[in-house]
């Protein structure tokens, strides 16, 4: 896995992902739907597996899932579990930080 760093820091990412407002990341041509629910941060992949909608033009609602905005599927942005089971998970990817770098894994 390759650490691919996306903000100087944890301070950062915090000013940058608003809580519940999805952000667009391209990573190696990757496109990541990036959240903040709370106080943790979350990456999941970016097309929602039922009809490819952009998942970071939706919402986070209050129990921490990932809305798509066509036709409000919803998956858990901990795991990317489709939440009805229509249609298949969402890819997740890792997040670390530390003193050199917010980081995503690919």
């Amino acid at each position: 896995m390759e650490w691919i760093k996306i903000f100087a820091g944890e301070d950062i990412a915090r000013e940058q992902l608003k809580e519940d407002k999805p952000r667009l990341l391209v990573v190696n041509g990757r496109r990541i739907c990036l959240a903040r629910h709370g106080e943790k941060f979350f990456a999941v992949q970016d097309a929602c597996t039922h009809n490819g909608e952009s998942l970071s033009k939706g919402q986070v609602n209050y129990l921490g899932e990932i809305v798509c905005p066509w036709h409000n599927y919803r998956f858990a942005l901990d795991n990317g579990k489709a939440c009805d089971s229509s249609c298949r998970d969402l890819a997740t990817y890792p997040l670390k930080w530390d003193e050199a770098g917010f980081f995503i894994g690919m």
